[in-house]
C-alpha cells in the first residue's frame, strides 16, 4: 500500500508477529530505473522482514526488465507485479489495474520481468542493462547498509502478480486463465473490480472461482479483501479454497495482527484452534498497553529511518492506533498533529495514567532506532 507499508511499518509488523511473506509499497519501475535517488527508499528493507517481495508497477516492459535486475541485486525474495491498483492516476495511465484492459501488454511485462530475473541470476551485471553508474552505486550502498556487503548471492526469485476481478465488470475466469499462460508463482486476487475501488464487500465467491481456474496448475491463488481478523483468514481460506490470503487494511493500527496465524492455519485446515477465539480483541486494558508501547516504538522507528522532515507521513498510522479504548478520539485528534516522536511520547504520557501503561511506555527505549542497515543515505 503506497505510503503505508514502508520499511518502518513492516519492521514493526515483523517484530510484533511476523507474517508468512511481506510486500513493499508499490514502486514505479520508472522511478527505480530513472527517478531521483530518494525514490528508492520504498525498496529499503530489513533482514528481519524476510521473506520480503518487491512490488512494482508500470506499463513499459523494457523498464520492468531493468527493474527486475535492481530487485534481484538488492536481494529481494520475490518480485510482484501490481495489476490491481485502482488509483485514477495509475490505472488511467495503463498501469496497475489498467493492465486488465491490455492483456497482451500484461503478458509482455511478465515475460520481460522474468527474463530480467533469469539474466541477472545467470550473471549479467546490473550495470549492463542501461542504468546510470550513480544508480548502480546507490544499490550497492543500500546493500552495504543492510548486510555489510555490496552484493548478494545470485539466484532466481519467483514472479507473482496482484490483480482484481476485472476493470468495470467481473471477468476473473478469463483474466486468470490469461495470466496463467505465463505461469507466475502466485496470483493474488482482490475481490473487487477497479470501478468498485474499495466500495462494497469483497466478492469471495468470485475469488473462489478464480481459485478453481488455477487449480491443478503450479500457480498458487491467494485472496484479498476485507480481512479484519484471523477468524476471517480461516473462514475465507475454507470458503474460497485459496492457498492463502493477503492482509492490508486489517493490519493498520494493529501490527500484531499476525500473532495468531498458526491457530488460523490450523482452523483453516480443519483442526480445532486452541487459546482465545481468533475473532476476539485483546483485553481492553492490555490492548491499551500494547497500542501505546508499539505506537511509540513505531514513531521512533519511522523518525530514525526517514527523518523528522517526513514525520507527517507517520500521522495516519498514529491515527489508526487510536481506536478501541476510552478517549481514543481525543488522543487521535492530538496525534494527527504530531511532528516528532517526542510529540508522540508526550501525548502518550498524558494518557498513560495507570501503572501498567506508564510501565509500558517506560519500557520503550528513548531511541528505538532501526539498524543502520535501514538507512537510505
Amino acid at each position: 500500500m503506497d505510503g503505508v507499508t514502508d520499511a518502518a511499518f513492516r519492521l514493526v509488523v515483523a517484530r510484533q508477529g511476523r507474517p508468512d511473506v511481506t510486500f513493499t509499497e508499490f514502486t514505479s519501475v520508472g522511478d527505480i530505473c530513472r527517478g531521483p535517488d530518494f525514490l528508492l527508499s520504498s525498496l529499503i528493507f530489513s533482514e528481519e522482514e524476510r521473506p520480503v517481495v518487491a512490488q512494482l508497477y508500470g506499463k513499459d516492459p523494457a523498464l520492468f526488465y531493468q527493474a527486475a535486475h535492481v530487485v534481484c541485486e538488492l536481494g529481494f525474495d520475490g518480485l510482484d507485479i501490481n495489476m490491481g491498483c485502482p488509483s485514477r492516476n495509475v490505472a488511467s495511465s495503463g498501469s496497475g489495474a489498467g493492465l486488465i484492459k491490455t492483456p497482451d501488454l500484461a503478458h509482455e511485462i511478465m515475460r520481460a520481468a522474468r527474463q530480467g530475473i533469469t539474466d541477472w541470476a545467470g550473471g549479467q551485471p546490473v550495470a549492463a542493462v542501461g542504468l546510470k553508474q550513480a544508480r548502480v552505486e546507490l544499490i550497492r550502498a543500500m546493500n552495504v547498509n543492510r548486510s555489510g556487503r555490496p552484493d548478494v548471492p545470485r539466484r532466481s526469485i519467483p514472479l507473482s502478480v496482484k490483480t482484481r476481478l476485472g476493470y468495470d465488470s467481473v471477468v476473473i475466469e478469463q483474466w486468470i486463465s490469461h495470466l496463467l499462460e505465463e505461469r507466475p508463482a502466485v496470483i493474488s486476487v482482490h475481490g473487487r473490480t477497479l470501478q468498485q475501488m474499495y466500495r462494497g464487500a469483497a466478492d469471495w465467491a468470485a475469488i473462489g472461482r478464480a481459485a478453481r481456474v488455477a487449480g491443478g496448475t503450479e500457480t498458487l491463488l491467494v485472496g484479498n479483501g476485507d480481512i479484519q481478523s484471523m477468524q476471517d483468514v480461516a473462514d475465507r481460506i475454507r470458503e474460497a479454497q485459496v492457498q492463502g490470503v493477503l492482509v492490508g487494511r486489517g493490519a493498520l493500527g494493529t501490527p500484531w495482527f499476525f500473532r495468531n496465524k498458526e491457530a488460523a492455519r490450523a482452523l483453516a485446515n480443519g483442526s480445532e484452534a486452541t487459546g482465545p477465539r481468533l475473532g476476539e480483541r485483546f483485553d481492553v486494558q492490555a490492548d491499551r498497553v500494547e497500542r501505546f508501547r508499539v505506537m511509540l516504538e513505531h514513531a521512533r522507528q519511522f523518525e530514525a529511518l526517514f527523518g523528522n522532515d517526513r514525520f507527517p507521513r507517520m500521522r495516519k498510522h498514529l491515527g489508526w492506533y487510536c481506536k478501541g479504548f476510552p478517549h481514543a478520539a481525543a488522543m487521535r485528534a492530538r496525534m494527527v498533529r504530531a511532528s516528532s516522536s517526542a510529540d508522540v511520547e508526550r501525548i502518550v504520557a498524558d494518557y498513560a495514567l495507570s501503572e501498567p501503561l506508564s510501565a509500558a511506555v517506560a519500557d520503550v527505549p528513548a531511541r528505538s532506532a532501526p539498524p543502520a542497515s535501514l538507512s537510505c543515505a
